[in-house]
């Protein structure tokens, strides 16, 4: 049996952080009216930074200027503020509780490069798949399932069941 060895990090009981992620999210609700959400945030940085770069196209798509261009301002969204929070709370907690460390964590059977390809590629697809579900995992799961969304749901099961079936076909890269 293999020893766990304790680094001395601080890790949250995760029904403790069901909680919390809860109450975030009915707070959320309850003080913008809207719930929560990342992919939102990535695609006003896109839609931004083509104005900045290809201002002309921008005016020409019908699915850049929804965002951008004109009197658009997608820098000023709620969610782009709501990402810039979380990651500067994830890089305040890493340095409370002494985790903030570049390192690639990685079965012993695949190489650190193989890992972040495997990566990249899975965060590639998942970003497809958040602007075909019309959001990611918080914004069409999470925060449709508070609402009793049927579409919250099914785009849950779909997260879980698709997350379940790769990780059985991808295991032996981890195990």
């Amino acid at each position: 049996m293999n020893k766990i060895k304790y680094d001395g990090s601080f890790y949250l009981n995760p029904y403790l952080g069901g909680v919390i992620l809860g109450t975030v999210l009915f707070l959320s609700f309850y003080i913008s009216g809207r719930g929560l959400g990342a992919s939102g945030a990535v695609k006003n940085t896109v839609a931004a930074t083509v104005n900045v770069i290809a201002p002309q196209h921008v005016e020409k798509s019908a699915y850049y200027s929804q965002f951008a261009g004109g009197d658009n301002k997608p820098m000023s969204n709620w969610l782009v503020f709501e990402v810039l929070g979380v990651l500067a709370g994830a890089f305040l907690s890493g340095i409370i509780f002494n985790r903030l460390k570049l390192k690639v964590e990685h079965s012993p059977k695949i190489t650190s490069r193989r890992r972040l390809v495997f990566a990249l590629l899975g965060g590639l697809i998942f970003g497809f798949g958040t602007q075909l579900a019309r959001g990611c995992t918080s914004g069409a799961a999470l925060s449709g399932m508070a609402v009793l969304s049927f579409g919250g749901y099914i785009t849950m099961v779909a997260i879980f069941g698709t997350a379940f079936i790769a990780a059985w076909v991808f295991r032996k890269n981890w195990i």
